[in-house]
């Protein structure tokens, strides 16, 4: 193989991973034999030793990682500790509504409101740590329940779900409409 094909895909690797590859591994994936391959990663490791260069390789006991450079730490920080900002879809608060209405509630039930899938809505809002798994319903499958955390109730403000405002019976109506549309628009597709 190339060396500068090995090198890339070498730091595709390491990168993408984020924690040490033995180097076995990685001989394989190039298919270089091992000694090779600790020199393709011996001169990659001095060409990210360079001053401008904010990553580095290190070898741990016969892996390799990539890793930034310790000097630029307080850096990192300063993007790590910064809040992020989340845009929550219209699909994604639905979702988030119906739960925080009716939890606990499974997937199915979900799905029954809304009339459409539900999991990456589910599964970002678990992400998020909007939501949660509560536990099982004892019901065949022993389906997953779902309900909001303290994330939730922080995020928007409320100290319990009682101050939740009432839903009226056209909100719900509205509700039930943006499922069939989003239906329609899927079956148009």
């Amino acid at each position: 193989m190339e060396r500068n094909k090995a090198e890339a895909i070498l730091e595709a690797i390491l990168f993408t991973m984020g924690e040490s590859v033995d180097a076995g591994k990685l001989a394989e994936v190039i298919e270089e034999d091992l000694n090779t391959t600790k020199e393709i990663l011996a001169e990659m490791i001095q060409n990210y030793q360079q001053d401008n260069r904010g990553i580095s390789i290190i070898e741990l006991d016969g892996a390799y990682q990539m890793c930034s450079k310790g000097e630029y730490y307080e850096h990192l920080i300063k993007i790590a500790k910064a809040p992020r900002k989340y845009v929550l879809t219209e699909t994604v608060l639905e979702t988030l509504s119906i739960i925080a209405y009716k939890q606990p509630i499974t997937r199915l039930e979900i799905e029954k409101i809304r009339g459409v899938s539900c999991d990456h809505a589910v599964n970002k809002l678990i992400e998020l740590d909007l939501i949660k798994e509560l536990g099982r319903m004892d019901a065949p499958g022993r389906p997953l329940l779902f309900g909001t955390t303290e994330q939730f109730l922080r995020s928007f403000g409320v100290k319990s779900l009682e101050e939740l405002p009432e839903l009226n019976a056209e909100q719900m109506e509205d509700f039930k409409e943006q499922a069939e549309e989003e239906i329609q628009l899927k079956l148009d597709v």
